[in-house]
């Protein structure tokens, strides 16, 4: 059997690939947001921030993200985030 890569067949390790054309949304703890894997330097996630209430996002990157990995990386923005502003803590 043979070690050698195959064409088109992703590592078992990698996480889900989300582009610009294949978003995932994803709702975490009442909050919507697209995450989106940036073309130009895969494994850069952007995370957009749809129901927040300045259009605010971030970016995380890194090893590959699998789902759980992704939503607790909102959530970690999230307990970053000011309830009286909606801006990231001071």
């Amino acid at each position: 059997m043979s070690t050698e890569p195959e064409p088109g067949l992703a590592p078992e390790h990698a996480g889900p690939r989300y582009t610009n054309d294949d978003p995932i949304m994803m709702t975490v703890d009442g909050q919507e947001f697209r995450i989106r894997e940036r073309a130009e330097k895969p494994v850069a996630y952007d995370f957009d921030w749809l129901s927040g209430p300045h259009n605010y996002g971030f970016t995380a990157g890194g090893p590959a993200m699998t789902l759980p990995e992704m939503e607790e990386t909102i959530r970690n923005f999230l307990a970053d985030i000011d309830p009286a502003t909606g801006y990231l803590k001071e």
